[in-house]
């Protein structure tokens, strides 16, 4: 069987915590500010919660076997801070901690590489009472927080990454509010940013004490293009655009320095870092995580703010239920990028997927997914793509294993391969579940397959 693929190619799937677990404040965990946020009236569709969610903390060893049956031989998964330190800092809650060692453990018996995200955007609350991203003393908490996991896990855990997707707290949380805690204000988004990186590197640095695999950062990019009728200003948007979604968190951590346009983009917000303390940013991490889902082809709009952009919907193409077009080629695009810019790094997608109505269950249990097999088969072909021509891609993770809370799109929008029932929290796996286990069982060799059983070797 030939394949694109080499071999040790992990095939995976990705969640978070708050996303699936349910049970927020079980055996002794603390609240996070998703907890908080919530409650707060108009900011999830529906009222929704994560007070429930997919059940998994109560349902873990069912999925970890549903992972099996699919053939998986990764999971990406992320810790709840706050069920290991329920204040944020401190006191250790051995309880909490323990979830995430049985799941540990568990997918080891099931033949499952684990790859552990510390942060999925889940501070604890009360680290945020004492100004959160905001406070520079963050980035020493996590570093507490982290060796603790290390020490707990390192010897089962061979894969860890620090920050998920850095951009998306400081744009959503502390630029536009939309996300927790749901501040706006340049001035935060910009301290919250060089934080988020602060803590990064003292995560890195934690691990490099106590750990013996390896270690990274999850980034998500979405590459910026321009329509064929592109003026000077639009060329120059791109550019912001760019800087600020795929470059603001990479070049600093990779190269010490922050993109000269971030001081036009925060303007006065932008605060005068010392040299010394940019360049401390920059450390040595052993891969990237990517996070695609899309691209954006953009035209200058000064009514936009931080970046005056806004993006143009492309004449013929598919959009998911998030508004996000289906764009392989980026995908593809975005890898050599990465493996261009960045020293050839060995990279991870660590999350890809969509959100598309799915119709509910047949008869005989199925649930038909046909966009979503569509776009598993050219984004898995863009992966392949990319490592014939060069890309050190050694693992791909689709997003998400599990129907899930889509943060404030709440359960209106699914993103899974395995259809979740909201109110029984049965599961069902969809076409595009059978489908991603017959890519698995024939390492990519061929992609263009009807959905297969799962594999329940």
């Amino acid at each position: 069987m030939n394949s694109t693929f080499p071999a040790g190619f992990l095939w995976g799937c990705a969640t978070s915590a708050y996303q699936i677990e349910g049970a927020p404040l079980a055996d002794g965990a603390g609240p996070s500010i998703w907890h908080r946020f919530v409650r707060t009236p108009g900011r999830v569709t529906g009222g929704d919660t994560g007070d429930v969610a997919c059940g998994h903390y109560q349902r873990m060893r069912e999925d970890v076997a549903l992972m099996r049956e699919l053939g998986l031989s990764a999971y990406r998964f992320s810790i709840a801070w706050g069920r290991v330190m329920p204040e944020g800092r401190g006191r250790i809650n051995a309880a909490g901690l323990g979830f995430y060692e049985r799941l540990v453990d568990e997918l080891l018996r099931a033949g499952i590489t684990p790859m552990a995200t510390l942060y999925h955007w889940d501070l604890p609350a009360a680290l945020d009472d004492r100004g959160g991203w905001l406070n520079p003393d963050i980035a020493d908490w996590f570093a507490d927080y982290a060796s603790t996991v290390y020490r707990a896990l390192d010897d089962r855990v061979p894969l860890w990454t620090t920050i998920n997707e850095p951009w998306v707290v400081a744009d959503g949380g502390y630029m536009h509010g939309v996300l927790a805690p749901g501040h706006r204000s340049a001035h935060e988004a910009a301290i919250a940013a060089h934080h988020l990186l602060r803590a990064h590197a003292a995560g890195v640095a934690a691990y490099r004490a106590v750990g013996k695999h390896q270690v990274g950062l999850v980034v998500n990019i979405e590459p910026k293009h321009l329509g064929p009728h592109a003026t000077a200003s639009d060329h120059h948007a791109r550019e912001l655009a760019d800087a600020y979604m795929n470059r603001q968190y990479l070049d600093p951590a990779l190269r010490g320095s922050y993109p000269e346009e971030m001081q036009e983009i925060f303007g006065d917000a932008w605060p005068d870092w010392p040299v010394h303390e940019v360049e401390a940013l920059k450390v040595p991490i052993d891969f990237i995580g990517l996070n695609y889902y899309t691209r954006s082809v953009v035209r200058h709009d000064a009514t936009v703010w931080p970046v005056p952009t806004a993006a143009v919907r492309q004449a013929g193409a598919i959009y998911t239920e998030t508004a996000w077009e289906l764009h392989p080629a980026s995908l593809t695009e975005t890898l050599l990028w990465l493996h261009q810019r960045y020293g050839g790094l060995p990279l991870y997608v660590t999350e890809n997927g969509a959100a598309f109505y799915d119709p509910p269950a047949a008869i005989d249990g199925r649930i038909d997914d046909p966009l979503r097999v569509h776009y598993l088969r050219t984004h898995i072909g863009a992966v392949a793509e990319a490592i014939a021509q060069g890309a050190d891609v050694r693992g791909y993770c689709a997003w998400s294993l599990l129907d899930n809370l889509e943060w404030a799109h709440g359960f209106s929008k699914r993103f899974g391969l395995v259809h979740v029932d909201f109110q029984t929290l049965v599961r069902t796996p969809k076409a595009s579940a059978r489908y991603y286990a017959g890519v698995i069982a024939r390492h990519g060799a061929s992609l263009d397959l009807p959905p297969a059983a799962p594999h329940t070797g």
